[in-house]
């Protein structure tokens, strides 16, 4: 995008109104992946903010080698590892029962579209359901996802074959 790309090299000049279009115009991009990953809007709507401050505190980092917003997916990806190593660490971890029912109201609430396999992947584990959103509903290829994640190529292929095992056996589990 040719745009965007002006947009990146005068933020990095200091231009805050290029740096808030540039925010402006991936914000919800990031934010509705990780509402996916998180399965929880108001820890998303969080961690959203905090990959946009993280951008803005490092566009001078962005190198251009990869898209744009795949630095910021990284970034996010990064953000939500911590947050979740942190409440694990804490032991402030919620329990996963509810959380799905809960963002499915949100969802109907704000007469948002609601998919079963959304709800399929909520039940994988955090790291399964990463894998398998940047991979198959992002469209990054093993390596750009083993990059932002800092994990071999061959770790995301084994998450996500066994992300979507776990996922076909809900689909049909007469066929175990």
């Amino acid at each position: 995008m040719p745009q965007e790309r002006e947009w990146i090299k005068r933020a990095k000049q200091g231009d805050a109104a290029a740096l808030a279009s540039l925010i402006q115009h991936h914000y919800s991009y990031v934010y509705k992946y990780l509402v996916k990953v998180t399965m929880e809007p108001k820890t998303a709507e969080d961690l959203t903010q905090d990959t946009m401050l993280k951008c803005m505190e490092n566009i001078q980092r962005y190198d251009g080698t990869s898209a744009f917003s795949s630095w910021l997916m990284t970034i996010a990806t990064r953000l939500f590892i911590d947050v979740t190593r942190r409440r694990k660490r804490e032991r402030q971890w919620l329990e996963q029962e509810g959380r799905p029912d809960r963002l499915k109201w949100h969802f109907e609430a704000n007469q948002e579209e609601w998919s079963d396999l959304l709800e399929m992947l909520s039940r994988l584990s955090a790291e399964h359901r990463i894998a398998i959103l940047l991979k198959h509903y992002y469209g990054y290829s093993y390596d750009e996802i083993g990059s932002m994640l800092n994990i071999p190529a061959g770790t995301v292929k084994s998450r996500v074959a066994y992300g979507l095992r776990e996922l076909r056996k809900e689909l049909n589990p007469h066929e175990s």
